[in-house]
């Protein structure tokens, strides 16, 4: 119970620390070139499939039978398409456009914190790589979710603690993750996999085409492929 403790606490430290540090940066870039968001939303996108492909679904394969797997991909993409479909909205209020994607942010916060307390269940090394992944992917989900808010007017100390709480959803996913990681390794397969799924959603639906309508293909192809090559290392690193 001493270890799920813990790592319940690198899940919920990951999460505000993440999203904490997006709100912090876009203090400073309320403005951002669309050059910069289109390097930073490419390189994010690379960072997540990487992890997908080098983390995830091989340890997911590994742990549980393959339909196993299969089923957490396809439930995983379900709940963020379900969630997405909810939450659209089309107003241009930047607060209420800031404050929905908190909202997403919170929401798909937590099957990565799933991600985490299953990963740490299945080998420290692979909890590491998704604890480091997450976090990094999780500052420009802040500056997203910051980034409007501040335009919108709203205070920075408002946005911070904002950006905060939509990071603590990982705390609680991440002990759950772990509580019934060690029960079942069929779980943790599943949980892997359905991270997996809402994450390679989120790139491919979201990521790549944001990255993409900048009109600076190069610069988010060059981040996409940087950040690839940073999620290839940590995943043979860690």
């Amino acid at each position: 119970m001493k270890s799920i403790f813990v790592i319940s606490l690198i899940g919920l430290s990951i999460g505000i620390i993440g999203t904490g540090l997006g709100g912090i940066i876009a203090f400073f870039m309320k403005n951002p070139s669309n050059r910069c968001l289109s390097f930073i939303l490419g390189a994010t996108s690379g960072l997540m499939l990487s992890i997908v492909c080098f983390d995830l679904l091989p340890e997911a394969f590994e742990l549980g039978q393959l339909y196993v797997a299969i089923s957490g991909i396809i439930m995983g993409v379900f709940t963020i398409m379900i969630l997405e479909t909810g939450l659209a909205e089309k107003n241009e209020d930047f607060t209420k456009t800031g404050i929905l994607l908190g909202i997403g942010i919170a929401l798909h916060n937590f099957p990565e914190g799933l991600a985490i307390g299953a990963g740490f269940m299945a080998t420290k090394e692979l909890g590491i790589g998704i604890s480091i992944v997450i976090g990094l992917h999780n500052m420009p989900e802040g500056i997203a979710m910051a980034t409007p808010l501040r335009v919108g007017g709203m205070g920075r100390l408002k946005v911070f603690l904002y950006t905060i709480f939509a990071g603590m959803p990982i705390g609680l996913g991440a002990f759950i993750g772990a509580f019934l990681g060690e029960i079942s390794k069929g779980f943790v397969a599943f949980c892997l996999a359905y991270a997996a799924g809402t994450m390679l959603y989120i790139t491919c639906e979201e990521l790549i085409p944001n990255s993409l309508r900048f009109q600076f293909k190069r610069v988010s192809s060059f981040g996409f492929v940087f950040g690839f090559i940073v999620g290839i290392i940590l995943s043979q690193k860690l």
